[in-house]
C-alpha cells in the first residue's frame, strides 16, 4: 500500500483537522460573543424604555379616588366604635377631613398599636392617623408629616393615691398598651420593683383598670378621663408626666409628593383653625406650641 506524502483535503491528519477547526472557532467566537452581548443590551434597553415608570403614591391615590387610612378604634377619644357601630373620635374626624379636602373616598383600616406600622409597610393602608408619635426610632422605618396633634404621656392613679414620683410606683401594677410610646416610656423610666402589665390595646387596658387588675395607668390624659367616665369612683388623675410627644401622619419612606401634599394640608388646616377646633372639642385645650409652631 502506498501513501502520499502531500496532504490533500481528503488526507489531512487528525491534528491538522483539529487545528483547522480550532482556528475557525477562534475566529468566529469573538464575533458571535460581541453580537450576542450587543443584541442582549439592545433588548434590555428596549424593555426598560417600554416599561412604564411607577407613579408616586399620591398620584396613585388621586387616580383611584380612594384613600385607606389606618386608625386604632380602641383608643378613645382618638378613635372608637360608637353606639351606632360607626367609627368616631378626634383622629377619625381628622381622617374624614383629609379625605374630604382631597375629594377622596375614605376607607378606614382598623389596626392596633402593634400592627399599624407593619400594615402600612405591607400596603394595607396608604397613611396612618393613629396616635402615632414622631420618634427617631420610627423614622428609621417610615416617614412622618409635620405634627398635627400632641399627646402627653402620664402615669395616672386615683386622686387619693400617694403617687408623685417614679419611686412611688415600686410595688404597684401599672397598666400600659403594648407597642405604644407609652409602653416604651414607662419601660425606660420605671424603677426596679415596678410591675408593668401590658395589654393588647387601650380598651383592654381600660378594662384592666376598671376590674382592678392594675392601680395605675401609663397613657395619655384623655384616656384617664375615659376611665373616670366609666367609673367615677376610680377618680384617676395625672400624677407623673413622663413625656410630651407630637403626633404626625405616617407613610412609607420615599413618598416625597405625598409628604409635601400632607404638609400643605396640615399648614392650611392649622391656619384656618380647623385642626385646633377638633383638638379642643375632644381634649378641652388648645393645640400646644410644639404643634402650631412646628417647622
Amino acid at each position: 500500500m502506498r501513501f502520499s506524502s502531500t496532504p490533500t483535503p481528503d488526507n489531512v491528519t487528525n491534528n491538522q483537522k483539529r487545528s483547522a477547526v480550532s482556528g475557525r472557532i477562534a475566529l468566529r467566537t469573538p464575533f458571535r460573543l460581541v453580537t450576542s452581548i450587543a443584541t442582549g443590551a439592545i433588548a434590555v434597553c428596549v424593555c426598560l424604555a417600554a416599561a412604564p415608570s411607577r407613579a408616586d403614591l399620591f398620584a396613585d391615590i388621586k387616580a383611584r379616588g380612594r384613600i385607606p387610612i389606618s386608625i386604632d378604634p380602641a383608643a378613645p377619644p382618638y378613635s372608637i366604635v360608637d353606639e351606632k357601630g360607626e367609627y368616631a373620635g378626634s383622629e377619625v374626624e381628622i381622617a374624614k377631613k383629609l379625605a374630604k379636602d382631597w375629594s377622596l373616598q375614605l376607607e378606614l383600616i382598623p389596626t392596633t398599636p402593634a400592627n399599624r406600622i407593619p400594615h402600612l409597610i405591607a400596603g394595607r393602608s396608604d397613611v396612618v392617623i393613629s396616635t402615632l408619635s414622631i420618634t427617631d426610632e420610627r423614622k428609621k422605618v417610615i416617614d412622618f408629616s409635620k405634627p398635627y396633634g400632641a399627646i402627653q404621656i402620664v402615669v395616672g392613679a386615683p386622686k387619693a393615691a400617694p403617687v408623685s414620683t417614679l419611686a412611688d410606683l415600686i410595688g404597684k401594677r401599672v397598666a400600659v398598651t403594648r407597642g405604644s410610646t407609652n409602653d416604651a416610656e414607662i419601660t425606660k423610666s420605671a424603677l426596679p420593683g415596678t410591675e408593668i402589665v401590658r395589654f393588647q390595646d387601650d380598651a383592654t387596658s381600660i378594662t384592666a383598670l376598671l376590674s382592678g387588675q392594675a392601680s395605675c395607668y401609663a397613657t395619655a390624659p384623655a384616656l384617664l378621663t375615659t376611665v373616670n367616665k366609666k367609673n367615677p369612683a376610680i377618680a384617676l388623675e395625672p400624677k407623673i408626666v413622663l413625656k410630651t410627644n407630637v403626633t404626625g401622619v405616617g407613610f412609607k419612606k420615599g413618598e416625597g409628593a405625598l409628604e409635601a401634599k400632607i404638609n400643605q394640608w396640615i399648614d392650611k388646616s392649622l391656619q384656618d383653625g380647623s385642626l385646633n377646633a377638633i383638638y379642643k372639642s375632644y381634649f378641652g385645650i388648645e393645640l400646644p406650641p410644639e404643634v402650631t409652631s412646628a417647622k
